[in-house]
């Protein structure tokens, strides 16, 4: 610095260029040797730091390369199960149809036999209603016969048919007590 000062008041010239007011020329040399002082003292810690940080971003691009992979592998797996869906979905389908399908022949077949049971049934209420019918029936008929047998029996018997009765009667209980 002090070899510029010395030619600088030497020749005209060198302040014309040198000396120009703002453009300094002993400014730029002392920041020129600011920074290679600088260089020279922090060049192993920058370097260090440089380095760790260079690792760090290498790290972290490593990681999210993983990352990356992983989460291809689980889309692949989602656009797979997707893809099973359509099919798990028509399987479902189908099955749902053949059980309603099997459900209607079911209770088809379960109606189809209740229509028989109550069919059967009927016809066996309506037999026996017409046994208890003709059963009724014969009572009545029987008690009317009876009772207009004997309505004609008492307007047409006389004594002596009484008396003949009565001694029949008594000879046919001798005959089976003996």
């Amino acid at each position: 610095m002090f070899a510029l000062l010395l030619i600088s008041e030497s020749s005209g010239w060198l302040d014309q260029y040198f000396n120009y007011p703002g453009l300094e020329v002993w400014k730029f040399l002392n920041l020129a040797i600011f920074t290679a002082v600088g260089v020279y003292i922090l060049r192993k810690p920058i370097s260090q730091a440089l380095l760790t940080r260079g690792e760090r971003i290498q790290r972290e691009l490593a990681t999210a390369r993983e990352e990356k992979e992983a989460a291809l592998v689980k889309q692949r797996e989602a656009e797979a199960l997707l893809a099973r869906r359509d099919d798990d979905i028509r399987v479902i389908l189908e099955q749902a149809n053949q059980e309603a399908v099997a459900e209607k022949e079911r209770l088809a077949n379960l109606a189809e036999s209740e229509i028989v049971k109550l069919k059967l049934q009927a016809q066996r209420e309506i037999e026996t209603a017409g046994k208890l019918a003709r059963k009724s029936l014969r009572q009545y008929l029987a008690e009317r016969s009876v009772a207009l047998a004997r309505d004609l029996v008492r307007t047409r018997m006389k004594p002596e048919d009484d008396k003949r009765l009565v001694a029949n009667s008594i000879g046919e209980l001798r005959r089976t007590r003996v």
